[in-house]
């Protein structure tokens, strides 16, 4: 039941779901960065390739800050965007494998696609709630507002054994049943790109795992999910199709120190060449 935790996997999300069917069954949480949409992509790209643009022509001595804090070239998204279909084979091959919460972190324009997936797979799905980043992206036309905010798209089992067995776990650790309904994060990611903050993964993670829980997170990025399970008390597994992001995960994860406390914001970092 333990061989696959606390793996970080150089595989894609299809590699990770036979992995998981053939050892453990099912993990209790799937808690997942997926790709965004084409909109969001190319909107991300182009304002990359500007940003890009602006450093290269600045002083050498000094480097452009980008929106949201930090330095130098924004970089751009090296996978591919989803569409509706990804989502629904995603969807197909998971739910099976998923005995407990099923939580997506998507863009405005694919959250549409998770709710009505995973209700078709017979899931409860809530109203998707946001997650907001202050100050994350600024839209650097300037024509019109931008955007701070990812969406959780939330589905649960219908069954009212695991609800009650649900409700009694959080009881007995002193935590409340209801959930928030928004996520706001003061730090930013600084992993990869669409990187998400070790703060909002925690309060993620803890509202929708309980200790001992097996998290999974197939497209885990630098891992900030996996660190956050960690952090929690939680069992972990993880998988992403770059070789050099699950490297990545695996030092953070390595770093972590033996006995960590939730709230351990400054994470560890491999040093900068």
């Amino acid at each position: 039941m333990t061989a696959l935790a606390g793996q970080v996997l150089h595989l894609d999300w299809r590699g990770l779901a036979r992995l998981v069917e053939e050892t453990v069954g099912q993990v209790d949480a799937l808690i997942v960065d997926a790709p965004y949409s084409e909109r969001t992509h190319a909107g991300h790209d182009e304002a990359a390739e500007s940003m890009t643009a602006a450093v290269r022509g600045a002083d050498y001595r000094s480097r452009v800050v980008r929106p949201g804090g930090g330095t130098g070239p924004r970089r751009s998204i090296s996978y591919n965007p989803w569409s509706d279909e990804d989502v629904g084979r995603f969807v197909a091959a998971w739910v099976p494998l998923t005995s407990g919460w099923f939580v997506s972190i998507t863009d405005h324009v694919l959250a549409r696609s998770w709710e009505a997936h995973l209700a078709s797979a017979g899931l409860y799905v809530f109203a998707p709630i946001a997650c907001v980043e202050p100050g994350s992206r600024c839209r650097l036309v300037g024509d019109g507002p931008a955007q701070w905010s990812t969406f959780a798209v939330v589905a649960r089992p219908r069954n009212a054994a695991w609800i009650k067995r649900r409700a009694s776990r959080r009881k007995a650790r002193g935590a409340s049943c209801a959930l928030p309904g928004a996520y706001v994060a003061h730090e930013r990611g600084k992993d990869v790109p669409g990187g998400k903050p070790i703060e909002l993964m925690e309060s993620i993670v803890d509202d929708y795992s309980e200790p001992g829980d097996l998290v999974c997170d197939p497209c885990c990025g630098a891992g900030t999910t996996l660190l956050a399970a960690q952090l929690l008390g939680r069992r972990w597994v993880g998988s992403d199709m770059d070789r050099d992001h699950a490297a990545l995960a695996r030092e953070r994860l390595r770093r972590l120190p033996a006995a960590p406390r939730r709230g351990t914001l400054a994470l560890p970092w491999p040093e900068e060449p």
